[in-house]
């Protein structure tokens, strides 16, 4: 069975969904499948090994000029070819992070429509490769802002479609008014041509079967799988690491540097336990993608920082490699991220269980089920900077309940989302849809 797996590159960053589609087809790999990693628009980017081909398909220049000026839609392939080259693709990339979904509307609304959109001509460039070079018997797609491809590419290749859910609404719901019922009618439309969904948690599978108008058994849910490479086999002695450093505890973030993520008001937070009469020295060490357009929202979170009495206790690293990363996860005491929206996927706070250390997090989203309910970490009130601030204290007063909660963690961590769990949830997955004998 040949599996195609087709993400959308995020312009030089890291995001959760290029880590998660990376991860699983590389351990597909590693497994023995045969799977390949196709980046559209502009090339994936991730902290591990990059097992994406090198072609990008869907070319972002391409796709642009084909939605704004008519022209486009109908020059040569060699014309084509010559803006899918990889050096303006990569320039292209480096400048993608910058695109705000108030502007994407006509865009989105167009790929969308696949075939019958002002990028069909990709389209039918795409299925005409799948079906001479490649020949899959399943093409699985990352997420359903892709499923306008949905039906030409099976109608061409025969293959069997697989979508996953990504977090896709918090993109959609920052849409233009105008362009938003559009672009939901069209989701639900061309949602129909895929062969079955699947999520990484059971909250965002029931909320987008609303949201898609999909039967929920459609939707498969596999958790994601991390690489334990680097990480300790064992569950830290948290109170020993503590000890170490007498009177002080550290306490991570791991985030791009945004508002939906939530990392200045963990910064308030932070300072508010910091100025509790008992509580040492309390240090705040974050790190995350960061792009120009959000440079406003840094700056911000620095100055107050400074303003709120953390100054050289709150440092930001900006995006780190998998070695640094692991590295932070394996020097703090508790993780934290306090999302202001309902989390999808919670990727860094699953590799903070891998680690072994508690997490602290709203009381929404993936949350509550990648915690365990609360005994992997503690929950807090969503949006609720003082609460938020109360449960960080609980564990900074207790490191036995840290301890307690961080190595049940590492024990779900350690059964829930192993590679190899994940590998096989998706080989049923695509035994099911698979339409080739």
């Amino acid at each position: 069975m040949r599996i195609v797996h087709i993400t959308a590159g995020a312009g030089g960053r890291l995001c959760g969904s290029c880590l998660h589609d990376n991860a699983l087809v590389r351990s597909l790999r590693q497994a023995g499948r045969d799977a390949i990693l196709v980046s559209a628009y502009v090339p994936t980017t991730t902290d591990e090994e990059n097992v994406s081909e090198s072609k990008v398909v869907l070319g972002g220049i391409n796709v642009w000029l084909q939605q704004y000026i008519p022209l486009f839609r109908k020059t040569p392939a060699f014309l084509d070819r010559l803006f899918d080259l990889p050096v303006l693709v990569s320039w292209l990339s480096a400048r993608t992070g910058n695109a705000r979904p108030v502007d994407l509307g006509a865009i989105t609304i167009s790929s969308l429509k696949g075939e019958q959109g002002y990028q069909r001509k990709e389209v039918e460039k795409l299925a005409t490769w799948l079906k001479e070079e490649i020949q899959p018997d399943v093409i699985h797609l990352s997420n359903v802002l892709l499923v306008g491809l949905a039906e030409r590419l099976k109608e061409v290749t025969g293959a069997g479609i697989v979508t996953s859910l990504s977090g896709e609404d918090l993109f959609i719901e920052q849409l233009p008014r105008t362009d938003y019922e559009l672009v939901r009618k069209l989701l639900r439309e061309r949602s129909a041509h895929v062969d079955r969904f699947v999520a990484l948690n059971e909250y965002f599978a029931n909320f987008m079967s609303e949201y898609l108008s999909v039967s929920r058994s459609c939707i498969d849910v596999v958790h994601h799988g991390v690489d334990r490479e680097g990480f300790s086999e064992h569950a830290p002695d948290l109170m020993a690491r503590r000890e170490s450093r007498p009177g002080t505890v550290v306490i991570g973030y791991l985030a791009r540097v945004c508002q939906e993520k939530g990392l200045l008001q963990l910064i308030r937070a932070v300072s508010d336990v910091a100025s509790r009469p008992g509580c040492g020295t309390i240090k705040l060490l974050a790190a995350g993608a960061e792009i120009p357009a959000e440079n406003p929202y840094l700056q911000r979170c620095l100055q107050t920082a400074n303003s709120c009495g953390l100054g050289d206790r709150f440092e930001w690293l900006g995006q780190i490699d998998r070695k640094r990363k692991i590295e932070l996860l394996h020097s703090i005491d508790l993780f934290a991220l306090p999302t202001q929206y309902a989390e999808s996927k919670g990727i860094s706070a699953i590799e903070a269980l891998v680690a072994g250390v508690p997490v602290v997090a709203p009381k929404h989203g993936a949350f509550p089920e990648l915690l365990d309910h609360g005994q992997a970490g503690l929950l807090h009130a969503p949006h609720d900077e003082k609460d938020l601030a109360n449960t960080i204290f609980t564990l900074v007063a207790d490191a036995q309940l840290s301890q307690l909660l961080g190595a049940h963690g590492h024990a779900l961590a350690s059964r829930r989302n192993s590679p190899l769990a994940m590998v096989s949830g998706h080989d049923a997955i695509y035994s099911q849809v698979c339409r080739r004998t």
